[in-house]
């Protein structure tokens, strides 16, 4: 799963400032992917449906209990024996941990990376670092710059395979092009 930005049309725009407001451009697209990639929470997913559910309950019913001053001792905590102690496990698979797509999103300049990396990166911090990086060395040499995560599930995902990126991440991002454009234009001296 790609995107690619028509450079020269952001250089026609600001000519005499194109390669910084590309720049600022180019770094808010890609916070914005980033920010907006979903990291795996088994608590949403349908094999935890029933134990999340079931959790939920406890929970609920945990908070009931709380509600009864009888249940309670003076200083208000729960009295021994009232609070109920069960939950069923979630199915996460050994070892998982979330953020594998977030760490994945690569930025290259003219061609598109082709790899995947094996980066946990659930905050992004280290995918924008990153890609922050490369950006910084753009030039209006640069034909066009690449955003690209190449993991096999990218695209289920952009196409609402997640309940937290329900509308993607990219076609939501990349309607916010001309609102980076404006911000970068107008913070030009």
């Amino acid at each position: 799963m790609s995107f690619s930005l028509d450079l020269k049309a952001f250089a026609a725009k600001a000519e005499a400032n194109a390669e910084t407001v590309i720049k600022k451009v180019a770094i808010d697209l890609l916070g914005a992917v980033v920010d907006r990639s979903p990291v795996g929470n088994p608590e949403l997913w349908a094999a935890n449906a029933t134990a999340t559910q079931y959790n939920n309950e406890v929970s609920r019913l945990n908070a009931e209990l709380r509600n009864v001053p009888a249940n309670l001792t003076k200083a208000g905590r729960m009295k021994p024996g009232r609070l109920i102690k069960d939950s069923m496990d979630l199915t996460a698979g050994a070892g998982y941990v979330g953020g594998r797509f977030r760490g994945n999103w690569q930025v290259s300049f003219d061609v598109a990376k082709t790899g995947t990396l094996e980066r946990i990166d659930p905050s992004g911090n280290d995918s924008k670092g990153e890609g922050i990086g490369v950006i910084q060395g753009f030039t209006t040499q640069v034909g066009t710059i690449w955003m690209m995560n190449n993991l096999p599930y990218g695209q289920p995902l952009e196409y609402g395979h997640s309940t937290q990126a329900p509308a993607g991440m990219v076609r939501i991002s990349v309607l916010e092009v001309q609102m980076f454009i404006d911000k970068a234009v107008s913070e030009l001296p």
